[in-house]
């Protein structure tokens, strides 16, 4: 029988490097410390992790308000003071640092400075871009780009446009478009606007 493998928050971390959203990195921290290295012995983090969890993945999804985002701080203090290991410390301090930065504010604003949490992110064609040239169809595995290719000497065509509620935000029509027409934008901007 083999000794289960001692996971660090250090090696959590590590593992969260790679991901860009501050927000997703906490989500991540929290998530594999629940899994590991938290003993579950002291009430700020047992408790406490399980609901920052919770508020998290509501920010991720731009369902949280003001009062959610502060209880997500005050879980982090309550942690950092009340924890009685480093372990429980060390995941209070980085939710702290991140949150000092702001970034968890501009989610609660909608807007995600990384452009990685799907809710909050959409694909979208600029009308006056789009040459109708159909070289994004074959790269949308989900059938989410609508339209129809131009043919000379013909009129009365159907303009090329993202349908929300298919995509899966994979990003794979971003480089395929010879004109830049299809752009990443923040989901709550009313209209396709070139930054």
């Amino acid at each position: 029988m083999s000794a289960k493998k001692i996971v660090k928050v250090d090696d959590i971390k590590n593992d969260a490097e790679g991901i860009k959203c501050p927000v997703e990195k906490s989500h991540f921290l929290i998530d594999k410390f629940l899994d590991g290295p938290m003993c579950g012995k002291c009430f700020p983090c047992s408790m406490g992790s399980y609901e920052a969890r919770v508020l998290l993945e509501n920010l991720m999804k731009g369902e949280c308000n003001e009062t959610q985002l502060l209880h997500i701080k005050n879980i982090a203090d309550e942690m950092l003071i009340a924890s009685m290991c480093k372990k429980g410390k060390d995941v209070a301090k980085y939710i702290i640092e991140w949150f000092d930065a702001d970034v968890f504010r501009k989610h609660l604003d909608g807007i995600c400075t990384e452009n990685t949490c799907k809710p909050l992110i959409e694909y979208r064609i600029i009308p006056e871009k789009c040459t109708m040239c159909g070289d994004c169809l074959p790269a949308c595995k989900y059938n989410a780009i609508h339209g129809e290719k131009i043919k000379p000497f013909t009129s009365g065509y159907h303009p090329f446009d993202i349908k929300q509620h298919k995509c899966v935000k994979c990003g794979d029509c971003l480089p395929v478009c010879p004109t830049g027409a299809i752009i990443l934008v923040d989901a709550n901007v009313s209209e396709a606007v070139e930054v």
